[in-house]
């Protein structure tokens, strides 16, 4: 188990604070918000941190595949209408009262970069925030074949495949993506295979070498908005400090206050007096 891959999944977890004792806590973000707040159901003070950082070394250990998964959650729930606070920063976001698919309105894979940097702004995010983001986020993870499948054989209705897809890259996503297969093969967002499950700048070195698989991760290294960001990230030794400092920003994005929102008494499910609870999507611990 390399420990750089574990430490980004402890990281990552320690902001969602999946716990069920949540109910005595509230809701303003903050240093060691849960510090002396949550207590058991025999009335015992617990460390939530620590109980997170046991159940992702515990599942760590035999799935790592829950790093993108903790970093799909943080953009999802941050972006949507749920809750996480991030890294260990300030903590005690509220959840949203309603988890509904209909919600979630993300950029899509193909958006072009002058949308996507609008989609950000409007989350009081900047430009460079979303290159760490969008870029962070894919350093993990995998896309399904209909997610760039438009690139391999029609794109954009030209008959052709992308031209900006590393020709190697290409003769391989088409031999795993065949035309007209409806497959739901899937390829590494970051196509280093020694760095596809850890969370480092990789990812931004092989965008610029054409080994993009979604059509904005790209098109990050082409637009003249964002490409001198990807060569100065590609380059750079502190990705892992500026990545977190924009998860921090993400994480205070459309914060909860007053009467908003509640403390889930279940992660998976919003409460609900009639009991009809409802449900979410995501469920990292089974």
């Amino acid at each position: 188990m390399e420990m750089p891959r574990v430490a980004a999944a402890l990281a990552l977890a320690l902001s969602l604070i999946f716990v069920s004792m949540a109910g005595q806590c509230s809701g303003q973000l903050q240093f060691g918000f849960y510090n002396g707040k949550c207590r058991d159901r025999n009335g015992f003070q617990r460390d939530v941190e620590d109980i997170v950082k046991q159940k992702v070394k515990a599942r760590f250990s035999t799935d790592t595949t829950i790093v993108a998964a903790l970093l799909r959650m943080q953009f999802h729930d941050c972006f949507v209408n749920s809750r996480t606070g991030w890294y260990p920063v300030q903590t005690g976001r509220r959840d949203g009262r309603v988890s509904s698919a209909q919600n979630v309105k993300l950029p899509s894979p193909s958006i072009p970069v002058p949308q996507a940097i609008a989609a950000f702004n409007s989350k009081r995010l900047s430009t460079i925030d979303m290159v760490y983001l969008l870029g962070g986020g894919h350093s993990v993870g995998v896309a399904h074949c209909g997610l760039f499948q438009n690139r391999l054989y029609d794109f954009k209705n030209t008959g052709n495949p992308d031209p900006t897809m590393n020709t190697t890259l290409l003769k391989t996503l088409q031999t795993l993506c065949p035309q007209n297969s409806n497959s739901n093969n899937s390829a590494n967002l970051d196509q280093d295979p020694l760095k596809s499950s850890s969370v480092d700048k990789s990812f931004f070195e092989q965008i610029r070498l054409g080994n993009g698989i979604l059509e904005v991760d790209q098109q990050l290294a082409l637009d003249s908005n964002t490409r001198f960001s990807v060569a100065r990230i590609a380059g750079s030794n502190d990705f892992s400090f500026q990545f977190g400092r924009a998860m921090i920003k993400l994480g205070a994005v459309d914060v909860k206050t007053g009467k908003d929102g509640e403390i889930r008494r279940r992660c998976a499910a919003v409460n609900s007096p009639s009991g009809n609870s409802g449900r979410n999507i995501f469920n990292i611990f089974g």
